[in-house]
Order: structure tokens, then C-alpha cells, then sequence
């Protein structure tokens, strides 16, 4: 049996640590509002460029523990991925691992801090460990990092629109008016 070299494995020299993000955005909604919405993953599909027929598994929810699939599209190919719930605090967090928890290869999380009558919802994403299927190279990764930055940055703007869509015309009107401080 010969030793694995650095050129046998590109990845060898790299560390999943270093593929990592997080974004965020306003949201005029309650937190409990944003966490329901997040926490039903078959709504993903509702925001995500790149996810769909997302469903938990059956008799499964948005608890610690539960699975369910989804669709992901990048670069013209389609996959279906299993993930497992591992943070549901309502209101506060929600997260999961694609993969499952044992041994997931990206860990996706995202917190609710309530701020003015909206939320700011943070959403980040972590490569947990390296895999040839994600990319062998630095240049692969982050080309992969950027792709799923652009990718939770329209997500979040389509979260933020939906809400503000949804939220009724005389409730958003008569909440955050501009202020009555006029030139006399």
C-alpha cells in the first residue's frame, strides 16, 4: 500500500473551516413569524434559486432530530439531499445538517433578533468537512462559497419582499407612517 500524497488528494491541504458565511437582512415581521416560515422547509422553495419539493420526512416537523429531502439545482444539475434538524428553538433558531447530524457535510443555521416591529434574520452556512463531491481544489470551494452566498442573499431578499407582501396593506400603513414632524 503506497502513501497518499498531496497530488493523490487535493483536498489535504485544505481545511472546511475556511468555507464559511453569513448574511443578513431586516424582515417586517415578528420573529415567531420568520422562525414558522423557516422552520417549514417545504416553504424553501417559496425564496431559495436553488431548492424545491422540499418536504420532512412522514410524521416528521421542525424538531431536533427529524429528517427531510429536498431538490437542489447548481450549474445545470439537479440532486436530492437529506438533511437533519439540529437546532429548533422557535423564535429564536432554526438549523440543520445536510447529511445528517453524525456526519453532515454542511451545517445550515439561521437566527431571529427581533429589532423595530420587524426581525433581523441571519442565515449562515459552514462547510463541515471536505468532500470531492462539493469540490478538490481551494478554487472549486470558493467558487462554491460565492455561488451559495449569492444564492442566501437572494433568499433573503425574497423572504423580505414576500413578508412585505403578505403583510396586510392597512396593518403595513398604519405601522412605521413617516413622522408628523412637518415644516409649520
Amino acid at each position: 500500500m503506497s502513501a497518499i500524497t498531496a497530488e493523490d488528494n487535493p483536498c489535504e491541504d485544505l481545511d472546511a473551516a475556511d468555507f464559511a458565511f453569513t448574511r443578513r437582512a431586516w424582515v417586517d415581521a415578528a420573529p415567531a413569524r420568520v422562525y414558522e416560515l423557516i422552520s417549514d422547509v417545504s416553504a424553501i422553495g417559496r425564496w431559495s434559486p436553488n431548492a424545491s419539493d422540499v418536504a420532512f420526512d412522514l410524521g416528521a416537523g421542525p424538531r431536533v432530530g427529524a429528517w427531510f429531502s429536498g431538490r437542489n439545482r447548481r450549474d445545470g444539475k439537479e440532486w436530492t439531499t437529506r438533511s437533519q434538524i439540529v437546532q429548533a428553538d422557535p423564535g429564536a433558531a432554526f438549523g440543520f445538517v445536510v447529511g445528517g447530524a453524525e456526519n453532515g457535510i454542511v451545517h445550515w443555521s439561521w437566527t431571529f433578533r427581533p429589532q423595530g416591529r420587524g426581525t433581523v434574520v441571519q442565515q449562515s452556512w459552514q462547510l463541515l468537512r471536505l468532500d470531492p463531491v462539493l469540490g478538490t481544489t481551494r478554487a472549486d470551494l470558493d467558487a462554491l462559497r460565492r455561488y451559495m452566498t449569492d444564492s442566501v442573499e437572494l433568499t433573503l431578499t425574497a423572504l423580505a419582499r414576500w413578508l412585505a407582501e403578505e403583510r396586510p396593506a392597512s396593518h403595513a400603513n398604519a405601522v412605521g407612517c413617516g413622522s408628523s414632524q412637518g415644516k409649520s
